[in-house]
């Protein structure tokens, strides 16, 4: 099985909701998810926060809505599994953009 890093992009920088009753239900249709993926679910991932960003020659500070806001990793036998395990997830539903990627091995 290979690993495959699910990324997710929010246009805007939206975030998490202030309302905890929001947030909560974000939670909710998260956590049923992760249920019907079952064992394909290597970590179940977090919400990122402020971050950085280095070049060669520098460190600035990266702006919300630039770049990935969270992540997923997932096991799969193909990238077309991978993503049929993330067709139905609701942070697409709101407004959402995943990326699948695999990781590949060393």
């Amino acid at each position: 099985m290979a690993k495959f890093l699910v990324t997710y992009y929010e246009e805007g920088g939206g975030g998490m909701p202030p309302d905890p009753a929001m947030r909560e239900q974000m939670m909710k249709a998260f956590m049923a998810w992760a249920n019907s993926v079952g064992d394909k679910m290597v970590d179940p991932g977090a919400p990122l926060g402020p971050a950085k960003v280095l070049t060669g020659g520098s460190v600035s500070d990266d702006k919300p809505g630039d770049g990935v806001g969270g992540y997923t990793l997932l096991s799969a036998g193909s990238m077309d599994e991978a993503v049929g395990l993330c067709r139905d997830h609701p942070f697409l539903s709101r407004g959402g953009t995943l990326r699948v990627s695999e990781a590949l091995a060393p």
